[in-house]
């Protein structure tokens, strides 16, 4: 089944869409706040198809993502307690969420460099960055550095690989996209057995 080629499809041509950079904002703000799917899924896309402003949605993204973990980490701090921490617990992320606040105590802002640079969810530690009161600066610094190495090696690295790399993704997308697949599906599997 082709399901990942049709939505590599779709997404190539939603990446040449006079709005995407509008949607690249929006969609890296939410995702540091709360939305699961990560802003590369689209930023790469976009490189893609305009390898020429890289740099230029390399920025958008990162100065939304900032925003948008500025607002995680006051929302933290004023509605943790109340409604966020609830429903933390309600979906079973309780023990995720012991672990976030270990790292803090132990690697203060350095974490939230970490988790801006890497795959770790990047909205959980704003969050707790504002419920547990780490000075904004700080955290806006390390947020700021942390997204932009982010956002900037992807949008370099499609950059550099241009339509050869564009080709090859395409030629590939089904067999990497149902490998991923599996990959979650055994990770799942095995963290059910061991829990």
């Amino acid at each position: 089944m082709k399901i990942f080629s049709k939505l590599y499809e779709w997404t190539m041509q939603w990446a040449e869409h006079k709005f995407a950079p509008r949607a690249l904002a929006f969609l890296t703000f939410i995702e540091s706040i709360f939305f699961p799917i990560p802003p590369d899924v689209l930023l790469a896309p976009m490189v893609l198809s305009k390898p020429e402003k890289a740099w230029r949605f390399a920025t958008i993204a990162t100065v939304s993502s900032v925003l948008g973990g500025a607002l995680g980490y006051w929302l933290g701090a004023w509605m943790f307690e109340p409604w966020i921490e609830p429903a933390i617990n309600q979906l079973g992320y309780g023990h995720k969420l012991e672990q976030v606040m270990l790292w803090f105590e132990q690697w203060g802002v350095w974490v939230v460099f970490v988790a801006g640079f890497s795959p770790i969810p990047y909205k959980l530690f704003t969050v707790s960055a504002g419920f547990l009161s780490l000075a904004f600066l700080p955290f806006l610094i390390a947020s700021t550095i942390g997204r932009g190495m982010r956002f900037f090696l992807v949008a370099g690295l499609i950059k550099l690989g241009g339509a050869e790399m564009e080709a090859k993704i395409r030629r590939w997308v089904d067999i990497i996209g149902w490998g991923v697949v599996a990959l979650i599906l055994v990770a799942y599997i095995y963290h059910t057995q061991t829990s």
